[in-house]
């Protein structure tokens, strides 16, 4: 059950499990890729700075719905954002998060600029092809539609192409639409109303990237709950393609990715010629924090010898559509041919950047004052330290207060800082300054309660040693039941 902030603040409570919940901690980021290093021991020095350049931490972007691609030496990824499509881009995946955002679309038709979901973009010939979903306000109105780019270039500028409407399915309720790459000819897959869900698996034939040629068959897919069957992605190897796509509603921690498999020769449009994974291929795991790991995509290592998927999910067990973030991980291939997904891996676990991937020399800091890099941090005043937040958290601790002037201080060389810690209800107002400069006032109110959820991104600094502190005010909203501050885990950006 999730303890309000204020019920899991008396450090009584929190300390009379700590040894047990510490273990326990322990066991779980040991096995869910969390920096593995034992309590009290910390990476230092050149070796830690040397094994920093090469690794990375999720989340990617705070936005649901990723698709990505690596292309040209940059991965380029977009998110639903509602009003727009943005586009991040980045020589590496470490420097995602700290990527300023390009808008390659926005619509002033009324019918279709209100709502706009999970963009997704291809290359087909020296064009790029963006397709996604939107609406004029009504979510039953909601329809797939493409650009074009002008150049090649996945970040545009575009132009609006078409709308893409199977005959049978002309004025149905349609999303996430993917492409199907099968025996040379493409097809649109996509979540719409059919027989089975009104948001159900369909496939239609396709002329080119932008005209649909035919019907769509319904596809019957599994799912482990009634409701949905929406965001269908494609990969390609061992004579087979593999249909992923997400199942149950998103706002629910059970929200999962299904499977199914189809011979490389046989047609798409017969619905039999599919075959049902058993089983979510991925899914919650909350020993370490993730719930609703899905509407995925995949994308290759930049030297193509891996392959990786992106995905958004949620620290938050609760019913909610908020605080979904991008995350990736590598994906591995089992002796029958299939893809092997494995689990989630916790929010903050440090991972290798995929092969070929220059990196940044990104470190965290935790905040017991360990780091993976030349950082620390020091608190003033009485602050409250446990594990109660277990999973939630970075090394599935914090440091917590509600005493106004109580200060924590982060010191850092980089260029660039983020702040990851508990939103809750019972969370307050900070006020943080770089470098002894203004300070500016965060509110760290968040409901439901989140964990490494991504308070504050300072802006680029000089390459040099830093110091980022956080205020205590002692105020907060008037949503908030009472003004404590968590610190957790910083991010640390070298160049």
């Amino acid at each position: 059950m999730r303890a309000s902030r204020a019920s899991s603040s008396c450090p009584a409570v929190r300390r009379s499990a700590a040894v047990l919940v510490a273990f326990l901690a322990l066991l779980t980021g040991l096995l869910s890729g969390a920096p593995a290093a034992l309590a009290g021991d910390a990476e230092s020095g050149s070796a830690a700075r040397v094994a920093a350049a090469g690794t990375f931490r999720n989340p990617l972007n705070t936005g649901p719905d990723p698709f990505m691609t690596h292309w040209n030496g940059m991965y380029y990824l977009t998110a639903t954002q509602g009003d727009s499509i943005r586009m991040w881009r980045s020589p590496s995946l470490s420097t995602l998060l700290t990527s300023d955002p390009v808008t390659v679309w926005t619509d002033s038709d009324p019918s279709r600029n209100r709502n706009i979901w999970a963009p997704e973009f291809y290359r087909f010939g020296d064009r790029w092809y963006l397709y996604y979903t939107a609406d004029d306000g009504v979510d039953d109105h909601h329809r797939l539609y493409v650009l074009e780019s002008d150049r090649d270039d996945p970040a545009g500028p575009y132009h609006f192409k078409a709308k893409l409407a199977p005959p049978n399915h002309a004025n149905d309720f349609a999303i996430d639409a993917g492409i199907l790459q099968h025996n040379g000819r493409l097809y649109l897959a996509y979540s719409g109303i059919n027989q089975y869900q009104h948001n159900g698996l369909n496939i239609a034939p396709m002329s080119n990237p932008y005209t649909v040629s035919g019907n769509a068959v319904a596809i019957d897919g599994a799912g482990g709950c009634p409701e949905v069957r929406e965001g269908p992605e494609f990969l390609y190897r061992n004579g087979r393609t593999w249909m992923t796509y997400s199942a149950c509603d998103t706002g629910k921690p059970d929200y999962q990715i299904q499977m199914m498999s189809l011979p490389s020769g046989s047609d798409p449009l017969v619905p039999g010629n599919w075959t049902q994974h058993p089983g979510p291929v991925f899914s919650r795991a909350d020993d370490r924090g993730v719930h609703g790991p899905g509407h995925h995509a995949f994308f290759r290592s930049p030297d193509g010898t891996e392959d990786w998927i992106v995905y958004h999910a949620k620290t938050t067990s609760d019913y909610t559509y908020s605080n979904r973030t991008t995350r990736a991980q590598k994906f591995t291939w089992k002796a029958d041919g299939s893809p092997d997904f494995g689990r989630p891996l916790a929010l903050g676990a440090t991972q290798n950047v995929p092969s070929g991937d220059p990196g940044s020399g990104n470190y965290w800091i935790n905040d017991d004052g360990r780091s993976s890099g030349d950082g620390t941090v020091t608190y003033t005043g009485t602050w409250n330290s446990g594990t109660g937040c277990a999973a939630q958290c970075f090394w599935s601790d914090d440091h917590w207060t509600d005493r106004a002037g109580n200060t924590a201080t982060y010191t850092f060389t980089g260029t660039r800082i983020a702040l990851l810690s508990v939103r809750d209800t019972g969370n307050g107002i900070a006020a943080l300054s770089i470098d002894g400069g203004p300070e500016q006032r965060l509110d760290y109110y968040g409901s439901p309660r989140t964990g490494e959820t991504l308070q504050y991104l300072s802006p680029k600094l000089p390459n040099g040693r830093h110091t980022l502190r956080i205020r205590v005010t002692g105020e907060h909203g008037d949503r908030s039941g009472a003004s404590f501050i968590s610190v957790d885990r910083a991010e640390v950006y070298t160049n």
